[in-house]
């Protein structure tokens, strides 16, 4: 793990948060590198409301990628990166304007494919769980 990967060059900004990032209001409140997880704070904006007035799934799902993504990516090597090859994601619960917390984990690291697992929170309640695989390469 280098402190000098993408994702700390971003934190310390040395380099430009992604505005996808800046959407979701994304906040990171606690990083483990050695344990591999990390928390999240994101803002549920009215603008991802759906007709039934609950935020939309796909950015549900959005949040959780950019939970589990950065567990992984934070404890990444300079010049390297993590896409997402897939992700799971279960609704438990409707998720309304407001903060949600991102809670992700590395469940298993290997040389080029990972398994990452979460869980976003509102309320202290669970709103959507994901598991994802992604790939480790390099940029």
């Amino acid at each position: 793990m280098s402190k000098n990967n993408f994702f700390f060059q971003i934190m310390d900004g040395r380099a430009p948060t992604p505005e996808c990032a800046k959407t979701l209001g994304v906040q990171f409140t606690k990083i483990d590198t050695d344990a591999g997880t990390i928390e999240a704070e994101f803002e549920g904006r009215k603008e991802f409301l759906n007709p039934a007035g609950n935020i939309q799934g796909g950015f549900l799902a959005a949040m959780l990628d950019d939970t589990l993504g950065p567990a992984l990516v934070a404890t990444l090597d300079e010049g390297e990166f993590a896409p997402t090859l897939n992700l799971n994601v279960q609704f438990h619960r409707p998720g309304k304007t407001g903060k949600f917390v991102g809670n992700g984990r590395v469940v298993m690291r290997g040389r080029d494919i990972c398994h990452l697992a979460g869980e976003l929170r509102q309320d202290g309640k669970i709103v959507a769980t994901a598991t994802a695989t992604a790939a480790i390469r390099k940029l």
